[in-house]
């Protein structure tokens, strides 16, 4: 099979009650490919200015990652800057400066249409849309969101939903997408909307998968090295549909793995700022402690 990526790759500058880092690589694509990357060759389709660092390209090259639909322009990176507080699940944006992100316009390779997983990062829905277009007949279609979408764009969002078969998104996003207190009632209201598969993320709690045949939920990895949850959401995604890439299934066993695996994958991100520990990360490691995450929530 075959994965496209469309999403961001930024710097951010990211503060926790542990220490701050300026300027380190980030974004949706970043994350969710070397994510996938554990398991597939995923191909990045993102726009970065001329001062996106040459060794990042390297590395992901050097993780199987295809890079040939990065579009460099002339001008500076989206960059992103935000503050976590004591509690993980609470952060502030201080400061979005979308640079050639603003006018970014995805363009497909030829190859890049006819893939097989296309995961929609989360950006403007009406980019989403414009991918949608080009892309030929795809086997499964993501989409991730956030609240700005939903509050500023809800009808080409509602538009890409009726177009995808999964749609990751955070239990406050489901709740006021659906227009639900329950997140049980909203999540099956996003279902009847059309979509196949609904990933709620609940962060330090964990993940709801919702069907219209089954449900599947898993609490987080029990982590103690909690220095950065930026981009544990997409290296969740980025795993979750790279593991569904390489098995070339989508019955609920898989699925319920792939949830597994994108929830260790997404342990590992939470233990450093930024991007690093993908830099060491191994297969070993990952099964390491997918054996133990399965032991865990067994019973």
């Amino acid at each position: 099979m075959s994965m496209v990526i469309v999403g961001s790759l930024a710097f951010d500058t990211i503060e926790t009650p542990r220490d701050r880092r300026e300027r380190i690589v980030g974004g949706s694509c970043t994350y969710a490919a070397l994510a996938a990357s554990l398991f597939t060759q995923p191909a990045i389709v993102a726009a970065v200015g001329q001062d996106f660092p040459e060794e990042m390209i390297a590395f992901f090259k050097e993780k199987g990652v295809d890079v040939d639909g990065i579009q460099v322009e002339a001008g500076k990176t989206f960059h992103w800057e935000g503050r976590y507080g004591k509690d993980p699940n609470q952060r502030t944006t201080i400061k979005t400066e979308l640079n050639v992100f603003q006018d970014f316009k995805p363009r497909l390779l030829p190859a890049y249409r006819k893939a097989d997983i296309v995961f929609l990062g989360n950006i403007d829905p009406d980019l989403q849309v414009d991918i949608l277009n080009q892309v030929e007949s795809p086997r499964l279609v993501a989409m991730d969101s956030m609240n700005l979408w939903i509050q500023t764009k809800p009808e080409a969002l509602h538009e890409v939903m009726r177009r995808v078969d999964v749609f990751f998104a955070n239990d406050e996003e489901v709740k006021m997408l659906a227009g639900e207190n329950n997140l049980i009632t909203a999540g099956r209201t996003l279902l009847d909307k059309g979509l196949s598969l609904v990933v709620i993320k609940k962060g330090e709690h964990g993940a709801l998968l919702m069907t219209k045949d089954f449900m599947f939920g898993l609490p987080a990895f029990p982590s103690e090295r909690v220095f950065d949850p930026t981009g544990a959401g997409d290296s969740f995604g980025g795993a979750f549909l790279g593991y569904l890439d390489k098995v070339d299934s989508f019955e609920e066993s898989d699925i319920r793995k792939a949830a597994a695996i994108g929830t260790v994958a997404a342990s590992f991100v939470i233990e450093d700022f930024g991007m690093e520990p993908f830099r060491f990360l191994s297969e070993h490691e990952m099964e390491k402690r997918l054996s133990f995450f399965k032991k865990f929530v067994s019973f």
